[in-house]
């Protein structure tokens, strides 16, 4: 019995004896019970009166554990074959399966729990609903187990042992009905969880798979006893949360923050309840107040005059076309930002269902309608009502600061407080009021904003800042400046009036007269008379420069009058060339601000100035900047005749002055900058979006064979680069339900059986559509062999086509491709993305989310958009598209890609869509009619008003025998119409009428079922044709004051064609578009006059010409006459094939991706500058300061050519600047020299050598005896560090000596066993891992100071508590230096080291033996290692070192004066190991070099 329960856990079965006897299981399982039967127990009688049913239920499931056993498993051919031919990857059965599936299910059940804990039924009522969360736990599978059983069926069985549990309590009668519940909801859950179109797949198909797979409950048996262990960790961990179990990363991904709770919970559409894109990574809550219908008139008004240049030109102008419509336009505006605002209603809403009330409607007119708003513009409503909405907010916290001070200000209330109309008003009113009422108390509390509070406990004391304004405000000059005549704000009144308000009062005396009288007070004792009144001046100028009048008047004249001037800084002027991007504007100058907000220069010009490149200037014309300050002026000065006067004004006119100089003219500058910078970026993105609208704006791909709107069955294939020895031909097929039913891979389509696999292929899927990508231009010979195929024996109509592949080539790598088809490969992954984009370019771009950003779709200005921005107008271009088309909600709870299309539903958003989805697969995945939105609770109100008209429900038109009763029951054929409930009783009426049948006729029947009838009426066209809806629209405007003539002529439509399609037909790629996807080149890249290389591929000479090919892999030709100037030459005699030439191009064939190339010596030497070269913005361009930069130029480069070059003649010698010299050196060994011109002067020479890779160390030489003519170096050469002086008769003694010596010495350091290669911070983790792992012992290692070339760091660490400390170690050409410690070798090196970090430990351990710091900046360790000695056992006996004589050529040095370290002997050479990067011969000299061994341990 042992043996059989062993063979059943190696899943090996049993033996089966027809002899029904042999059950040794069952008597095993019998013995125990009559074992157990001895035991005593209160509850025997109730077990005695259960036994029977148990002991049955156990054989039967002991007999069906052997019968599973002996079922065979599918074999690996079988399963490689599945995937082959399903693009899916199927999990293969693991002999571990038995032991893992319970921690698994364990694991999954308390996580559930915690997401059912989350999302329960409880909080329906809150509106909060339960997130797509079952990702997370099934791969991709639409199976979903319950909490208490496994999903059976009739013939299956129930763990009992775990449900006992659950119903011990329970009578019997209880326990029976519980029992019978739960195999009726496993039956339902089973019944959906069959249904082929849950899952996309047809019923042939399902077929297939299930002859292949059974019924999926063949192994239902390997879960039983997992049952029993999960109630009992879920009750333990009842109280876990999601935020425990995933990373936050993970939480936001999934959109399981609060913040998306609450959204999910709002009433309100979620676009609307952010101020980012819904699809955005970080996406931020818009807690706005709601909006008062009060401010809706004031806010139509502001918001109209921010629309559009369309609104200013068609309706403000006295002379517009609509200029009598003003006010209708007004009345639209007013009535969209109230839908927007206060009702909550989306664009798509309003544009579809509203339009009425953004028309103007007059049956009188010939057009019937005007168009007042379109729906661009709506979305502009939309954004500018909520800049508006701010605008309100901050003007009431304004008040209510204003209130706080408890003051009153007549100019404040009266002038200011009106004239508010930006967020740029509120600032500087708030501003003027904290410099006017400083001193009021609490006023720092009062003017801070509820956004700009920090917390208690974040709020720093910042030190105070004075201006000097603010002192001179509170001495006696405030009352001099007071004397000059009138106030600030009086200036500012005659300003703006067309009369002079208030005249000055001018002193009898003249300023520096007057002035006197300030210069003895106390206050300003000493100061001159001049400065007085400057400081006087300063004061008013203050006040009058931060007046918010003044500052909105000259922000509306710098908004009108504004010039742009761009000047290069001197890197500008010699990067930016003619061939560079910025050379447009290079000199721009004086260019009006108006013309650059629908152009990405702006935009342009700021990225050059943050790259250093140009300043921009933003300034007032001349006159315009005289006109303002003279009509400043005007309003200040006196008007009366006197010197006296005269003077006073002098000194008004330097105030007004002042003002405009240091504060007017820089603030309208700097808001000119930002608002244009706005106004360009909000453009551009707008630009961006048109663009996505107009490419998925487009039906799927049709053929003369299908209906308008169909979708296409679709062969995709592609040879991905192309290369016949690497890449083979993927071929993918997709059904016009856009499932994978076939993939094939060819190596070719020349051998006849690839051939005939790709014709049968043809014959059994007959595709409507062939489409060919690739990644080459080897794929346009892929077509042809495809058109060739298609035209040969058989006559195939399927197009070939291209499509444009931007969306495929991120599917092939996106994450979503590997979820979907992990066991194609990616260039079959390509090819679905192209077959989907045939399909629908709309789903395909839907469904990539947040990664439209990656597509280009301007290539000029793209990357200057805010990728937040570009993300909202791309989101935008999809909510438009979708809300026309409409979106099959059944469909999207059945086909997880068609769904992806929901959250751009208006109302919805990926939250919304979510937990809408998840409500009604729980309703049973399909929805009958609308009502079923509100009545069982899916959508909330609003939500509903905006979605359910874009919402399509697909009905069975035949209602003739439905009553009135069953209305709740059944669908409406209005339901698949884009006619919103709101007028389903305006249709049905339009159906009565037209079918002329009055109410009793139709009272009996379903309300739509007349709609049913009219749909199917033969002459329904001349039915509706003859309403007369002008007049209904009329009546109904008399009656209800109701606007329906836009609605009448949808409902007309919808009643006509339902859901009719409204998209452009699909768009095929130009011949441009091909050669770019193909190769990369574009027409900028590719034009005539061009430069460009090619490779000679073939030399033709019979045909007298050349082939050649581009780089990008385009083929060109060249005539013999176009090869030479010399015509007689054969093509033979002058190239020869490999060879690369210099062609420019003469003719470009965009449709055979061919090139006519000219190779001839004159044609090249002209070169292709003029072709290449930028074109500037001629009408503005400073042609005086172009020519000037240009001819600094010029004469800066005749200086560099002019300049001597000396004439060494030495192998190590070049004419080389430092950069150059250490490119050159880049690619040399360690040591080698480069010997080149010193920028100190003709007498002095530089010496770089190359420490290391990237290190280079530069020598300043001294030539004492130059030559003058620079021919020769003289015998006097000397190298000074600061330390030494050293000196040698010629350069290789230089070299020699110092240079190879200081080399030598640099590498034996390099080559010690201390040494450790790489950066400063992994010679740090060495010596950390090293204590780790030794704590007691100390640790030491060399390290190369890249920073400063020539010297390394000797990095040591006491113990692990201390810090690594660092001492400098500097090497010359005859000994080390640690400090000021000189020693000849290495092992003397650490020796010295091992010295000096003893006493140095001793000496911090012990003040008062011995003063001293820590040298070289580092801390003392925290204890000295083996009890103060010196680690390695060795204590020197001298408190100083004295080296040996240095060896300059590598012989053996002297003994060393340090005692060998216990442990250790000397040796002659150090480990015969070569050195990365080093010369052979360089390597066996240092290993000559040094006569001490290495020291093999730590301290």
């Amino acid at each position: 019995m042992a043996d059989a329960g062993s063979d059943e856990e190696n899943g090996e079965p049993p033996a089966v004896s027809d002899d029904s006897s042999e059950e040794p299981e069952e008597d095993e399982e019998e013995a125990r019970r009559i074992r157990e039967g001895f035991i005593a127990d209160d509850d025997e009688e109730e077990e005695e009166e259960e036994s029977d049913q148990e002991s049955a239920r156990r054989r039967r499931r002991k007999k069906r554990k052997r019968q599973r056993a002996l079922e065979e498993d599918l074999e690996e051919d079988d399963l490689d074959l599945l995937e082959e031919n399903t693009g899916t990857r199927i999990a293969r059965k693991s002999e571990l399966t038995r032991l893992r599936r319970g921690r698994e299910a364990e694991t999954r059940q308390t996580f559930k729990s915690v997401l059912d804990d989350q999302f329960s039924d409880d909080e329906e009522n809150l509106g909060l609903e339960e997130p797509a969360t079952g990702d997370i736990w099934n791969d991709g599978g639409a199976r979903e187990v319950d909490d208490e059983a496994d999903i059976i069926d009739d013939d299956s069985f129930i763990d009992d042992d775990a449900v006992d549990e659950d119903m011990a309590g329970l009578t019997e009668l209880e326990r029976a009905k519980n029992k019978k519940e739960r195999q009726r909801r496993e039956r339902e859950v089973r019944k959906a969880m069959s249904r082929p179109d849950t899952v996309g797949i047809d019923a042939s198909a399902w077929d297939e798979i299930f002859e292949v797979f059974g019924d999926g409950t063949d192994f239902d048996w390997a879960l039983e006893d997992d049952e029993g262990v999960r109630g009992d960790d879920v009750a333990v961990k009842s109280d876990m949360k999601y935020q425990d179990v995933f990373e936050p990363s993970e939480i936001r991904a999934r959109l399981l923050t609060e913040d998306d709770d609450w959204i999910r919970a709002k009433d309100i559409p979620e676009r609307m309840q952010l101020v980012t894109s819904a699809l955005s990574e970080s996406a931020t809550m818009m807690n706005n107040p709601p909006f008062d219908h009060s401010e809706l008139a004031s806010a139509a008004e502001w918001v109209a005059l921010r629309l559009s240049r369309r609104i200013e030109t068609e309706f403000f102008a006295p002379e517009a076309p609509f200029f009598n419509l003003l006010n209708q336009l007004i009345m639209a505006v007013q009535t969209s930002l109230e839908y927007l605002l206060c009702h909550n209603l989306e664009v798509p809403y309003i544009y579809t269902h509203r339009r009425d009330y953004i028309s103007h409607f007059d049956p009188a007119l010939a057009r019937g309608s005007v168009e007042l708003l379109k729906r661009d513009e709506l979305w502009r409503v939309y954004s500018v009502g909520q800049k508006f909405r701010a605008l309100v907010e901050r003007r009431k916290q304004l008040d209510s600061a204003y209130e706080r001070i408890g003051v009153t200000d007549q100019y404040f209330e009266n002038d200011v407080r009106p004239a508010i109309d930006s967020i740029e008003v509120v600032a500087d009113a708030t501003e003027w009021l904290g410099m006017k009422y400083k001193d009021q108390k609490e006023i720092a509390a009062a003017l801070r904003f509820h956004d700009d509070v920090e917390s208690e406990e974040r709020r720093m004391k910042m030190p105070s800042r004075i201006s000097a304004y603010e002192i001179a405000k509170k001495t006696p000059l405030s009352r001099l400046a007071r004397d000059f005549g009138i106030a600030p704000h009086n200036i500012v009144l005659n300003f703006f009036s067309d009369r002079k308000l208030t005249f000055p009062d001018d002193p009898d005396v003249p300023p520096l007269a007057y002035a006197e009288q300030y210069t003895d007070m106390d206050a300003t004792r000493g100061l001159p008379v001049e400065d007085v009144l400057k400081r006087a001046r300063m004061i008013i100028s203050t006040e009058l420069g931060r007046d918010p009048l003044l500052r909105k008047e000259i922000r509306s004249w710098f908004r009108t009058h504004a010039r742009v001037s761009v000047s290069p800084t001197e890197k500008g002027v010699s990067k930016i060339d003619d061939h560079h991007k910025y050379y447009n504007f290079k000199y721009l100058k004086d260019k009006p601000i108006t013309l650059m907000n629908e152009s990405p220069q702006f935009l342009h010009i700021l990225a050059a100035e943050a790259e250093h490149l140009v300043i921009m200037d933003i300034t007032l014309p001349p006159e315009k900047q005289r006109e303002f300050e003279q009509r400043l002026n005007e309003a200040y000065s006196s008007d009366s005749y006197s010197d006296t006067v005269k003077a006073w004004n002098d000194q008004r006119a330097e105030v007004v002055h002042e003002a405009m100089e240091k504060y007017l003219l820089p603030a309208g500058s700097k808001w000119a900058r930002e608002w244009m910078r706005e106004e360009v970026e909000d453009f551009l993105a707008a630009n961006c979006g048109d663009i996505l609208e107009e490419r998925i704006n487009v039906q799927p791909f049709r053929t003369p064979q299908t209906e308008k709107g169909q979708t296409p069955s679709v062969l995709a294939v592609s040879w991905g680069k192309g290369d016949p020895q690497l890449d083979a031909i993927s071929l993918v097929f997709l059904d016009d339900g856009g499932r994978l039913r076939e993939h094939a891979k060819l190596d070719n389509l020349s051998d006849e059986d690839n051939k005939k696999e790709f014709e049968g292929i043809l014959e059994r899927r007959s595709p409507d559509v062939i489409i060919v990508g690739g990644f080459s231009v080897q794929t346009t010979k892929l077509v042809g062999r495809l058109k060739e195929i298609l035209s040969g024996g058989k006559t195939y109509n399927t197009p070939v086509i291209y499509v444009h592949d931007d969306t495929a080539r991120i599917y092939q790598h996106s994450k979503r491709a590997l979820e979907e088809f992990s066991a194609l490969s990616l260039t079959a992954k390509y090819c679905v993305g192209l077959a989907r984009y045939t399909q629908s370019p709309m789903i395909e771009y839907a469904a990539l989310g947040r990664d439209m950003t990656a597509i280009t779709y301007n290539e000029d200005s793209q990357q200057l958009i805010p990728k937040e921005k570009l993300l909202a107008a791309l989101e935008r271009a999809l909510v438009n598209v979708v809300n026309a088309v409409g979106v099959d909600i059944n469909r999207a709870v059945n086909d997880p890609y068609y769904q992806l299309l929901l959250p751009y539903v208006a109302g919805l958003g990926p939250r919304k869509a979510q937990v809408l989805i998840k409500k009604i697969i729980k309703l049973g995945g399909t929805l009958v009619n609308r009502d079923q939105f509100i009545k069982n609770g899916l959508l909330t109100t609003q939500i509903y008003l905006n979605a359910v008209g874009f919402l399509r429900i697909r009905q069975d038109p035949d209602l003739k025998d439905i009553r009135r009763h069953e209305v709740s029951e059944v669908g409406d054929p209005l339901d698949d119409t884009r006619v919103h409930p709101q007028d389903y009783e305006l249709a049905r009426k339009m159906a009565t009428d037209a079918l002329e049948l009055d109410d009793e006729d139709v009272h009996d029947d379903h309300p739509s079922h007349v709609v049913s009838e009219i749909m199917q009426d033969k002459d329904n066209v001349s039915k509706l044709d003859e309403l007369n809806l002008d007049d209904f629209a009329v009546n109904m405007f008399q009656t209800n004051n109701d606007l329906k003539r836009h609605t009448l002529n949808v409902i007309k439509d919808e009643l006509l064609h339902p859901f009719r399609e409204v998209r452009k037909e699909f768009k095929l790629p130009s011949a441009w578009d091909v050669l770019t996807m193909l190769t990369g080149e574009t027409e900028r890249t590719l034009r005539s006059g061009l430069i460009v290389s090619a490779m000679v591929v073939v030399v033709r000479s019979q045909k007298n010409c050349i082939v050649v090919k581009l780089d990008s892999g385009i083929e060109g030709i060249i005539e013999a006459k176009y090869l030479t100037d010399h015509p007689d030459v054969r093509p033979e005699q002058l190239v020869k094939k490999g060879q690369t030439l210099q062609g420019v191009i003469i003719r470009v064939n965009v449709e055979q991706f061919h090139v006519e190339l000219s190779s001839r010596p004159m044609d090249v030497r002209e070169g292709d500058a003029d072709f290449r070269r930028v074109k500037t913005d001629q009408d503005y361009y400073d042609l005086n300061r172009a020519q000037k930069d240009q001819d600094l130029l010029a004469r800066k480069k005749r200086r560099e050519v002019e300049q001597a070059r000396r004439v060494i003649k030495h192998p190590d010698f070049h004419n080389f600047n430092s950069a150059q010299a250490e490119a050159y050196l880049a690619k040399q060994q360690r040591g080698d020299v480069v010997i080149r011109p010193s920028s100190k002067g003709m007498d002095h020479l530089a010496v770089t050598w190359k420490v290391d890779d990237g290190v280079y160390q530069h020598i300043d030489v001294i030539d004492e005896n130059a030559d003058p003519n620079l021919q020769t170096v003289g015998n006097n050469l000397v190298v000074d560090n600061g330390k030494t002086k050293q000196t040698f008769s010629d350069l290789d003694e230089l070299i020699v000596n110092y240079v190879q010596a200081m080399a030598r010495k640099t590498e034996e350091l390099m080559a010690h066993e201390k040494f450790k290669a790489g950066s400063e911070d992994e010679l740090h983790a060495f010596l950390k891992n090293f204590v780790s792992m030794n704590p007691n012992k100390s640790v030491y290692a060399f390290g190369l100071n890249r920073k400063k070339p020539g010297h390394f760091n000797l990095a040591f660490l006491a113990n692990k508590t201390s810090v690594i400390q660092i001492w400098p170690v500097r090497v010359s050409n005859q000994s080390y230096f640690l400090f000021d410690t000189e020693v000849p070798t290495v092992p003397s090196l650490c020796d010295a080291f091992k010295y000096r970090s003893v006493r140095h430990i001793h000496e911090s351990q012990n003040p008062g033996a011995g003063g001293g710091k820590t040298p070289y900046g580092g801390r003392t360790p925290a204890r000295t290692p083996a009890a103060g000695r010196t680690p390695g056992h060795a204590t020197p006996s001298r408190q100083s070192v004295h080296a040996p004589p240095p060896n300059t050529y590598g012989g053996p040095p002297a003994p060393s004066n340090y005692p060998v370290p216990y442990g250790q002997t000397p040796a002659g050479f150090p480990p015969n190991r070569p050195t990365a990067g080093v010369h052979p011969s360089r390597a066996a000299m240092v290993q000559n070099a040094s006569s001490w061994s290495q020291p093999s341990g730590s301290w």
